[in-house]
């Protein structure tokens, strides 16, 4: 069944109210606070049809009114206006985000903390993913005699330092021949698709070089292979008992718990879509523990390639605009920088 518009504002002003009150709304606090044309009769008995609709839901006997997980839906889906960040706040988040650029991770870890500041709630971020990264560049350094530094350099910024090991030493001249050779042989290759012939293929052709080579392949592999654990940030995880519905505390340890598993946030991050802007709310959550959570996500890419995600998790009476307006502002950002400051 279609909503008329007069449901549908008055759904619009019940949801609104919830979020900043926590409270169940009544048609008198409607009518007091929205100037709907109508009297507060009228609202009610369009509360009650918003109920059986499913809505709506009466949490007790009382005459208020919450939005359920459906309401909620709705209200994202059609009636929340898009709104930009204020030029000046976006600036001063961008401007937080590039103070210290090391390495991308900790771009992303700033991003975390940054987003878990601005909005209150406990923010969730995924590193970029080694695995669907390309190899941009590889470098073997001698430091001594006996080790050698071999530098990694991704497209999506990831820089890996390994200090490896050798019976003899190699030449400046020959490490860079080698390290020519491998830049020539693997470069743009996605990382996750290095099968073994390749670096089979790779020592029958630098046979001259072979003992080295042997050397050099396994430390390269597993510095790929060690590094492709997906790396996830959190921020702001004991937000979550400044909100009333988790007064519960059988709720808020479950909550607790859900965040501090890793392969369940691994799970529900890269299970999401990958639009732009995603939106989970309350039942829709696969996991338990987050039935009565809303998960708001964006992704951040290189060159139209997703590469990691960017969020946060809190009540179901969450701030959507507000939200959503942040999570957009700070993805697009990563996405400039991580292209001028990361990419060759």
């Amino acid at each position: 069944m279609m909503l008329d518009d007069r449901k549908l504002k008055i759904l619009q002003a019940i949801i609104q109210s919830y979020i900043t009150s926590a409270e169940p709304i009544g048609s008198r606090t409607i009518s007091k606070r929205f100037d709907l044309g109508v009297s507060p009769a009228t609202i009610r008995n369009e509360m009650s049809d918003l109920e059986e609709l499913g809505y709506l839901v009466q949490p007790h006997t009382s005459a208020g009114r919450i939005p359920s997980d459906k309401g909620y839906r709705l209200y994202v889906n059609r009636l929340l206006q898009s709104t930009d960040l204020d030029f000046i706040l976006r600036h001063d988040l961008k401007s937080k985000l590039i103070e210290e650029i090391g390495e991308v991770d900790q771009l992303i870890y700033n991003a975390a903390k940054i987003l878990s500041k601005v909005t209150n709630y406990t923010s969730l971020a995924i590193a970029p993913q080694i695995k669907k990264s390309q190899l941009k560049h590889i470098q073997l350094v001698p430091i001594d005699e006996t080790k050698i530094l071999m530098v990694i350099v991704t497209d999506s910024g990831i820089v890996k330092n390994t200090v490896l090991r050798t019976d003899s030493g190699i030449s400046s001249d020959h490490l860079n021949i080698i390290s020519n050779y491998l830049n020539d042989k693997l470069k743009d290759c996605n990382i996750g698709e290095i099968a073994p012939e390749i670096l089979d293929n790779l020592i029958k052709e630098m046979y001259e070089f072979k003992k080295s080579i042997l050397d050099i392949i396994p430390i390269l592999m597993n510095t790929l292979n060690d590094t492709a654990e997906i790396g996830i940030f959190l921020d702001g995880v004991t937000k979550i008992f400044n909100f009333p519905e988790y007064n519960d505390v059988e709720k808020a340890r479950d909550f607790i718990s859900f965040i501090e598993n890793k392969p369940y946030i691994l799970e529900m991050m890269l299970g999401e879509g990958q639009n732009d802007i995603e939106i989970t709310i309350g039942n829709e959550n696969v996991y338990e523990e987050i039935k009565n959570c809303s998960v708001i996500t964006a992704t951040y890419s290189l060159n139209g390639r997703t590469i990691g995600k960017i969020g946060v998790i809190g009540p179901t009476r969450m701030d959507y605009s507000n939200v959503i307006s942040v999570v957009r502002s700070l993805s697009l950002d990563l996405n400039e920088i991580i292209k001028k400051n990361f990419i060759e």
